[in-house]
């Protein structure tokens, strides 16, 4: 049987390919070597929509209140650390917007705030997806039947719906196409592990 932890932890293997690309462009950005400003756009796009509007959604509108109505408290660990982190993933999303904009315009002036932001997004997005995947999650089997695992999908599909058709795999599909770009980078080659 599916269960809303596993979708949620498929979730978290795309975003950090996004996480990735995100640590290859510090890298990119630290050579002086320049981002395409699609490629930000794009990063951006996605970050904003599947990570925060998809993910961060329907663990803020369904996930974690189904915990708490079974029990776990809102302002303890791990739910409010975890809320705390939403909020402050969003703020680096405000904060990437402006940076990727300043970027754009002049490069040179706004690369440094351009690799503080992204430094910051892949600080926070490992630690963040280590609590879910191994203490928030790992609880929350204990505390979910297979009606609640079912119950949770079925919201998630409704929060999916209102993304657009086929939102959730074309979003797939642009962390990979993000991953593939990334990797096109001839000056970086080098700098890129090999698969």
């Amino acid at each position: 049987m599916a269960k809303a932890t596993e979708a949620l932890e498929r979730e978290h293997k795309v975003i950090q390919k996004a996480v990735a690309v995100m640590a290859q462009l510090v890298d990119q950005l630290e050579l002086r070597h320049a981002v395409k400003p699609d490629l930000l756009r794009d990063l951006l796009q996605f970050m904003r929509v599947f990570s925060d509007q998809c993910h961060h959604g329907k663990e803020e509108s369904y996930f974690f209140p189904y915990l708490e109505s079974k029990g776990v408290p809102s302002t303890g660990c791990p739910l409010s650390a975890l809320k705390g982190e939403h909020a402050k993933s969003r703020q680096l999303m405000s904060d990437l917007n402006s940076a990727a904009a300043g970027y754009i315009a002049d490069s040179e002036k706004g690369r440094l705030t351009l690799i503080q932001v992204l430094q910051s997004l892949v600080t926070l997005y490992p630690a963040h997806i280590w609590k879910e995947d191994y203490l928030l999650f790992p609880m929350a089997e204990k505390l979910l039947s297979e009606d609640d695992h079912r119950l949770l999908l079925e919201q998630f599909a409704i929060a999916e719906e209102g993304l657009g058709t086929n939102a959730h795999q074309s979003f797939e599909a642009l962390a990979e196409d993000l991953t593939q770009r990334i990797d096109q980078c001839p000056q970086c080659a080098r700098m890129v592990p090999s698969r």
